[in-house]
């Protein structure tokens, strides 16, 4: 099997959970994955101000391809839908029939690019306004390439989404095994 790769989009005012815990349980699966700042510095600061350092800069990162790419939320996401290059770089992933992942607000950076038009997808109810057909029962939602989900809350599921639809539902199942992840049921 072939190493896969992702590529998780980091700027300022991301939301933190949203990005870490995707690269965590992506890393423990054994995909190789490069965080790259749109901002064109290292040191991103998320909404919590949490400062993380990135792989790179996204220019450097766009220079290569990835099986996945991800999206964090936050109010950061108006960053990454202002960004033609990070708008064109999703299309073509798209178009090669390689795998987008975008979390609470950053649905909407998928709605700039044309890429949920006829798709079931969900996102944080703040943007029911513009994205008129949030799935609002559904933590995650996966239509073909890509993969949706409502926002911090909902970022491990999303994450072992991302790793079953990369890898396989039996590595997700063993990743979420190993952190001791359950669902929450309520009565």
């Amino acid at each position: 099997m072939t190493e896969k790769s992702a590529l998780v989009i980091l700027t300022d005012g991301f939301e933190e959970m949203e990005a870490i815990a995707p690269i965590d349980l992506l890393r423990r699966a054994g995909v190789k994955v490069t965080t790259g700042s749109q901002t064109g510095k290292l040191l991103v600061t998320g909404r919590g101000g949490i400062i993380v350092q990135t792989d790179t800069t996204l220019d450097e990162a766009f220079q290569s391809e990835y099986n996945l790419i991800v999206l964090p939320g936050g109010p950061g996401h108006v960053h990454l839908r202002a960004d033609e290059k990070i708008i064109e770089r999703l299309r073509h992933q798209e178009a090669s029939g390689r795998l987008i992942g975008a979390i609470c607000a950053a649905p909407a950076v998928l709605h700039e690019a044309g890429l949920l038009e006829g798709r079931k997808y969900t996102a944080h109810f703040t943007m029911e306004n513009e994205l008129k057909e949030i799935q609002e029962n559904s933590p995650v939602v996966t239509d073909k390439s890509i993969t949706t989900s409502r926002g911090a809350g909902t970022a491990t599921e999303f994450a072992l989404e991302l790793i079953s639809q990369l890898i396989s539902q039996q590595k997700a199942k063993e990743v979420a095994q190993s952190i001791h992840y359950c669902t929450v049921t309520t009565t």
